[in-house]
């Protein structure tokens, strides 16, 4: 047994070792030693008869003993009454002191994690409202001739002469003319996709997801029909107005640089009757364009909209803004001008869209299809005239 003295009984300096390296363990011991130490003072003390030292003692070890086991209950078990506080420690004082006003060297030390006890019971808000890229479609539609049909094409006739009559003297036989026929047919064209989509996100949605498709295809199918009114190859798809050859076409004069003289040459080319219905068609960029053009006596040939409702427009005759249209560049044809009700689009049948839960069931999908039959085609390109970027 360790002998343990009356100055270091007195004192409390009592050395804290033990067997292992458990600090809860080294202080159990020692407390151990302590009271047998004590019970052996106490007795000799008794044997020499001194009744009052004992009491003072008892009182002090009682006291430092019951300071040793209040060390010994604290969470860290070792007797300290801190340890040495670490980075992280350091960080997040500075940080409930400071916020996010704490030294960046700080805010990096701290650690972000999930609380598995915090939370969860107040999710995020979900909103209601999508985010959708702008979808710029030609206004085509809006100028051009709509007509529905119920066959898979529409056939025009068209009279492709006139009579030939002669100035005949008196008693003269009149001479014989002939009137000759074509046909004109525009066909519906089909334009068709489908989208997979799955089945736990159709229900989760709460049928969002699904009408967020439905638009997605409705954005998609008039951003393709309005390309191909201005572009169409006429093979598979409608022929769109720069692609009809016998629009006849003006020259510019310069490959680069719009000239204003041009354009007033290229409008009043057409009859009247086909100029004072038409429109011009042009893309934002050529439009910014033509506002700067001047006439020879420094006047614009813009001229805004006075009125509310009025349109703008260009040497007195309105402009319609179409995204498919060329800029203006060597060779392209960056503006039009014409009686748009000669070019006819045809509309076999609206989107129509066909849900099919069962095709791809097994994997957890839902096919949507989607179907659009439409056609376009100019009637008449007597009523057109298009500006080329070129000299020749």
């Amino acid at each position: 047994m360790k002998h343990v003295s009356k100055g270091a009984i007195e004192h409390g300096a009592i050395e804290l070792k033990g067997d292992d390296d458990d600090p809860v363990a080294i202080v159990t011991k020692s407390l151990d030693e302590l009271r047998t130490a004590l019970e052996d003072r106490i007795k000799k003390l008794e044997e020499k008869g001194t009744p009052s030292e004992p009491d003072a003692l008892v009182e002090k070890l009682e006291k430092r003993i019951s300071e040793l086991e209040t060390k010994t209950n604290r969470p860290n078990g070792n007797g300290n009454d801190e340890d040495e506080p670490t980075e992280e420690r350091k960080a997040f004082g500075t940080y409930l002191r400071r916020g996010d006003n704490a030294p960046e060297a700080d805010l990096k030390a701290l650690t972000v994690s999930n609380d598995e006890q915090g939370g969860y019971l107040a999710p995020a808000e979900m909103s209601t409202e999508f985010i959708r890229d702008l979808v710029e479609v030609s206004p085509i539609r809006a100028i051009a001739s709509v007509r529905n049909i119920a066959s898979p094409s529409v056939k025009y006739p068209k009279r492709t002469g006139i009579t030939n009559a002669q100035w005949e003297g008196e008693a003269e036989e009149s001479q014989e003319s002939t009137v000759t026929f074509g046909q004109l047919d525009v066909p519906a064209n089909k334009l068709m996709t489908y989208v997979d989509i799955s089945n736990e996100l159709l229900a989760d949605s709460g049928g969002t997801a699904e009408a967020e498709v439905r638009l997605a295809l409705a954005d998609d199918f008039g951003q393709k029909e309005g390309i191909s009114f201005v572009k169409g190859s006429g093979q598979k798809q409608p022929e769109g107005l720069l692609t009809n050859p016998d629009i006849e076409a003006y020259l510019n004069g310069h490959a680069t640089t719009l000239s204003a003289d041009k354009l007033i040459t290229m409008m009043y080319d057409l009859p009247a009757a086909y100029r004072n219905q038409g429109t011009w068609l042009m893309n934002g960029t050529t439009l910014g364009v033509v506002r700067t053009l001047t006439d020879g006596n420094g006047n614009y040939i813009w001229q805004p909209g006075l009125q509310a409702g009025q349109p703008s427009t260009l040497l007195g005759r309105p402009v319609s803004e179409a995204v498919d249209m060329p800029d203006i560049e060597a060779d392209a044809f960056p503006i039009m001008y014409g009686d748009f009700s000669a070019y006819r689009i045809v509309d076999r049948l609206a989107m129509s869209i066909l849900v099919n839960p069962y095709l791809l069931a097994t994997k957890g999908l839902t096919r949507i299809h989607a179907t659009r039959r439409v056609g376009g085609k100019v009637i008449q390109p007597a009523r057109f005239r298009k500006l080329k970027m070129a000299t020749s």
